[in-house]
């Protein structure tokens, strides 16, 4: 099995992607178990002053002015994580939890944060077991860390809470950390709270994403071709030198990838012939710049991303000098703000597929097409209510584009008084990206029926090549009514997993 070595200076999308989604097993470098121990020393020399340090002798939030004796740390830092860990709501999905970990493991292991080497070894140990402990829904205002998500993974390293087991049967952490021969850690100063203060949930959201949405962008360009094609429109608009002109690098890998799906189509263009139009409607002659802009938000989402991987998020940070110093690394604004903007362009990208599946279903705009591609209108409905779940799944895209980051509200007596909501503008971006692979699969299903539909005319082999997998996926092509549910379901899966980018990709070698 593949592994992951997590050193000094951060990791990569790839990483977080391979032990998440893929399993990957954890373990740490000789490097990193150096700075850990180092990083420990000048935490243990200050505990040992009389003089409070925030984190390592103090309480925490608005109670950071009392000065915690000795005696009573191990039972501060287990109380943070026991207080701390106040989720609430539907359970989040393992891939989440593991992003989460991982994350804090991350930073754990720059050397930042003065946790003991035996503290990020069992965490490391934890996610090769497979052990994933139960983080709730809601709990984070992204500031000061996702405190709740990560302190219910901090309370199953303490033996406590609830995890689900390699098996997928959700048991007390402590009985499955012992089947898997893991000794559960005993806190000392600063390690409950280093292990609750970080970014990582939204981060490991945030990667996520922007993966599944590598895909989708392609999978859109895919599907706005197809569209294009049955609607016998032009694709003289995706000439390399009128994106040139504008020179927005997404929209010109958007109308490259149009243009490669489109080589060769007995479709295109054939309107001049027929029924001359001046131009197409925009849904159609825009979706490149559409695409395009999207494509460049991901560009910016991904920058940031890469520069948080690199970050060692946690207050108070251990400096190589030896200074203990608070900050406020953990406001999570930097990342709130892409997984807003990455929803905005998910909600436009929606939008203007659902206007060209419309387009295709309706007779008097879609230059010779039954209506609805009805097999015997008015028998037959044929996609009529296809296009209704669709215009539902963007009116509510469109309400999930309305920014978290722009709220904030005030917390811990007005000590933090000003947070990101990054979490919930996280959750609500995973909700954006499955409901763009529906809006795509109806337009792809659309628009593979409609370039059926016209008889005598010969598609292009890369759309040819996308409507015969899908074919063989389970969506079946024209025909009398049928229940539709299936059909849909197949196009979903069909787009989810990467089939019709790597059926189209047969054809066109990679796309951008």
């Amino acid at each position: 099995m593949h592994t992951v070595v997590v050193g000094t200076s951060g990791v990569t999308a790839s990483d977080v992607l391979a032990v998440a989604r893929g399993g990957a097993r954890v373990d740490l470098s000789a490097e990193a178990v150096a700075a850990l121990a180092a990083s420990r020393e000048i935490v243990d020399a200050l505990a040992a002053k009389p003089e409070p340090v925030y984190g390592v002798s103090t309480g925490f939030g608005a109670l950071a002015t009392r000065h915690i004796s000795p005696e009573l740390r191990t039972q501060l830092q287990r109380n943070i994580v026991r207080s701390h860990a106040a989720g609430m709501g539907p359970r989040v999905e393992r891939e989440v939890v593991r992003a989460l970990m991982f994350l804090r493991l991350k930073t754990v292991c720059s050397g930042h944060t003065g946790v003991r080497p035996e503290v990020a070894r069992t965490m490391a140990d934890v996610l090769n077991a497979g052990i994933t402990p139960v983080v709730h829904e809601y709990g984070s205002l992204g500031c000061s860390g996702d405190l709740a998500p990560l302190s219910h993974c901090a309370l199953a390293l303490m033996g406590e809470g609830e995890a689900e087991g390699p098996d997928g049967v959700v048991r007390p952490a402590g009985e499955l950390l012992a089947e898997h021969g893991i000794r559960p850690v005993v806190l000392r100063e600063k390690e409950g709270l280093a292990l609750l203060n970080g970014t990582d949930g939204m981060l490991g959201m945030l990667v996520m994403a922007l993966a599944d949405l590598d895909i989708l962008y392609k999978s859109a360009d895919v599907t706005a071709a197809l569209s294009l094609e049955a609607l016998l429109g032009t694709d003289r608009v995706l000439a390399p030198e009128l994106h040139a002109i504008r020179p927005h690098p997404g929209q010109a890998a958007s109308a490259a990838n149009m243009l490669a799906v489109l080589k060769g189509s007995g479709l295109t263009g054939h309107h001049q012939d027929d029924a001359p139009r001046v131009q197409d409607a925009y849904s159609v002659r825009c979706a490149p710049q559409v695409s395009g802009a999207g494509r460049d938000t991901l560009a910016h989402a991904r920058l940031v991303a890469e520069r948080e991987l690199a970050s060692a998020v946690d207050n108070p940070v251990v400096l190589p000098d030896g200074r203990v110093e608070s900050n406020g690394n953990f406001h999570g604004a930097p990342v709130a703000y892409v997984l807003d903007f990455l929803a905005i362009a998910v909600a436009d990208l929606a939008s203007i597929a659902e206007r060209r599946t419309d387009r295709l279903l309706d007779k008097n705009r879609s230059h010779g097409l039954p209506p609805f591609l009805a097999d015997d209108a008015g028998v037959d409905s044929g996609l009529m209510i296809a296009q209704y779940t669709q215009a539902a799944l963007v009116s509510e895209l469109k309400r999930l584009a309305v920014p978290a980051s722009a709220d904030s509200i005030p917390s811990s007596a007005m000590q933090e008084d000003h947070v990101s909501m990054g979490w919930s503008a996280a959750r609500k971006l995973r909700t954006a990206v499955d409901n763009l692979t529906r809006v795509v699969a109806v337009e792809l299903y659309t628009a593979t029926r409609a370039v059926e539909l016209r008889e005598g005319l010969t598609p292009a082999p890369a759309t040819r090549a996308a409507v015969e997998a899908l074919r063989a996926a389970g969506a079946a092509g024209p025909g009398p009514d049928r229940h539709l549910a299936p059909d849909l379901a197949a196009a979903d899966a069909f787009v989810r997993d990467g089939r019709l980018v790597a059926a189209v990709e047969t054809v066109t070698g990679p796309l951008n």
